[in-house]
């Protein structure tokens, strides 16, 4: 089974593709899709939807396992990643892949078995777990990352 794992936001989403195989797990791709801050914003969703799209036709996903919107102090921020969150629902809706929600305090037990763990204890965990040499960076990467760790056997 493959799964990309995504952590939306229209500035950077952060997206991570593991590969499960039996009981062996490994990461395959992981990066940020980026947009420029000085377009509007419909041209960065547009931005966003075809980056995705190319990552869903070059890896062939099972699953798309997306972390559920929470609500956040700014209002404006939450927007933007409901935006970016919609487009990657239609993504995935475009290619038929079963869409898995995780909320935040089921990405960090499943990366690490505490609900409380801070950003930093999930990153070194997903790095123990995948047996990578390093932390994946930017952050939204390593938290696709551990989005789609936690969209394993769901």
């Amino acid at each position: 089974m493959t799964i990309l794992g995504i952590d939306p936001g229209i500035g950077r989403t952060g997206y991570a593709v593991l590969q499960q195989d039996k009981n062996k797990i490994r990461l395959l791709a992981c990066g940020c899709i980026t947009t420029p801050v000085k377009i509007a914003d419909a041209t960065r969703l547009l931005e966003i939807k075809k980056d995705l799209t190319s990552l869903i036709k070059k890896w062939k996903p099972d699953v798309l396992c997306i972390e559920s919107l929470f609500f956040a102090a700014n209002s404006k921020t939450a927007m933007s990643v409901g935006q970016a969150r919609g487009v990657a629902l239609l993504a995935a809706a475009e290619y038929n892949l079963k869409v898995i929600e995780v909320t935040p305090l089921q990405v960090k037990i499943s990366a690490t078995g505490y609900g409380k763990a801070d950003k930093r204890q999930v990153q070194k965990m997903i790095q123990t777990l995948l047996k990578l040499k390093k932390i994946p960076r930017p952050d939204d990467a390593a938290d696709a990352a551990a989005i789609a760790w936690a969209g394993i056997g769901r």
